[in-house]
């Protein structure tokens, strides 16, 4: 018996290969991203833009394979959407995004970290400047969150009466 439906779904196969591909090229993409750094993440530049919708491009092939059909679209949408928000609840959420990392304490730089983390002494003063403080002297604690913003907590302010979201200047 002939079924439209069915047949617009397509060849169970070949659905179930593009779900696998979308899975393993999320997963890889992922690990690629978490192993570039949190600054990257969370302080996009043009060029980190552009390798961004570049990098989609790229992918789009081993994601869907052959299957161009809006089917095989769909599933990969709704696949990566599922896998964002599994991965995002789950217990490896910690592992995945990182944790957030000391810039300075105590009005000292903790070099160590800003050379691990890929942050300049420029980009860590204009982030102070951001948020009112002139002198590393005056910070009780600087800290690049998971998101790749930094966020300070001057010495003069042990309890922020206003939590902001201040992204670097290299977001501008």
């Amino acid at each position: 018996m002939h079924n439209p439906w069915l047949e617009a779904l397509g060849d169970p196969v070949t659905v179930l290969f593009t779900l696998i591909r979308v899975g393993v090229v999320y997963l890889t993409l992922l690990l690629f991203l978490r192993l570039s750094g949190k600054k990257v993440l969370g302080q996009m530049t043009p060029l980190d833009l552009l390798t961004l919708l570049l990098l989609s491009n790229v992918v789009q092939n081993a994601m869907i394979g052959p299957d161009n059909s809006l089917v095989g679209g769909l599933l990969g949408a709704g696949l990566l959407l599922l896998l964002d928000r599994a991965l995002s609840r789950s217990r490896l959420r910690r592992s995945l995004m990182g944790e957030p990392v000391l810039l300075v304490h105590e009005g000292k730089p903790a070099w160590a970290h800003l050379r691990r983390e890929g942050v300049e002494l420029e980009e860590l003063m204009a982030a102070l400047r951001e948020h009112g403080v002139a002198r590393l002297e005056d910070v009780l604690e600087a800290v690049l969150e998971v998101d790749g913003t930094i966020s300070v907590v001057p010495k003069d302010h042990l309890e922020p009466k206003r939590v902001r979201k201040v992204r670097s200047s290299r977001n501008r």
